[in-house]
């Protein structure tokens, strides 16, 4: 079985209004629903429940849809997305070989059958939408200021970097540390931060080039600053 279409560029990724994507396999003799089910790591129940199927009869070039993958839109946080699809962010960091919770506009994400039986996204932090000059928490009742920045990102293996940040988290320990440099007059260094499309993080270095509303958050490779490129954010200073 190996007739899987998982690209658009093949044609047959087909979208919906949601967002979502139908990632289809073609069904060739032989084949039966409990063997595509167990080919890619789903069940004959979804099977059944996407494709609207009467009973588990399958024909030779019939299309089935054997999951969704998900097309990343402004504003999603991998917390978002597994609320709205009934899953875990620690599955869908796990079937996307995620290794931090970072996403970008446009990347595509499979959605597969959750097999927890707890509450989609319970493993992250929720952020709250941001609606005005403030945004409140309300499990910790935490309240912040927020400010519109350009948001640049960098890496503890730059050309000249030492690893450790001005106030001295080293970075090369953990590459996955959630940091930004930030101008002390604009956001104060310490502060616990919420930066739109990356995530809680502490505002721990400064930066020559971080003057006035401007950020440089840390990503763990060189490939993954360069994706992020250079963003117009929204950041929320939260006050404990």
């Amino acid at each position: 079985m190996k007739s899987l279409v998982a690209t658009i560029a093949t044609g047959f990724v087909l979208m919906n209004p949601t967002g979502a994507f139908g990632v289809e396999y073609h069904v060739e003799k032989g084949d039966t629903l409990w063997g595509i089910a167990k080919e890619y790591n789903t069940s004959v129940e979804s099977l059944l429940d996407i494709n609207d199927l009467p009973s588990d009869t399958i024909y030779p070039e019939q299309k089935l849809e054997v999951y969704e993958t998900y097309l990343v839109e402004k504003g999603d946080t991998l917390f978002s997305i597994a609320e709205e699809n009934a899953v875990t962010v620690q599955e869908l960091k796990e079937w996307n070989e995620l290794t931090s919770d970072l996403i970008r506009i446009e990347q595509e994400l499979i959605i597969k059958e959750s097999s927890k039986t707890e509450v989609a996204g319970t493993q992250s932090i929720q952020p709250t939408e941001v609606q005005s000059s403030s945004v409140t928490k309300a499990e910790d009742e935490l309240v912040g200021k927020t400010i519109s920045v350009v948001a640049t990102a960098y890496t503890a293996e730059c050309e000249g970097c030492s690893g450790i940040t001005y106030t001295g988290i080293n970075l090369n320990e953990d590459r996955h540390a959630k940091v930004i440099a930030v101008d002390p007059n604009i956001i104060p260094l310490g502060s616990k931060v919420y930066v739109e499309g990356y995530g809680y993080a502490i505002a721990g270095d400064i930066g020559g080039a971080i003057k006035g509303n401007r950020i440089d958050i840390h990503l763990p490779t060189t490939q993954e600053a360069l994706n992020w490129g250079v963003r117009e954010v929204d950041v929320t200073v939260i006050e404990e």
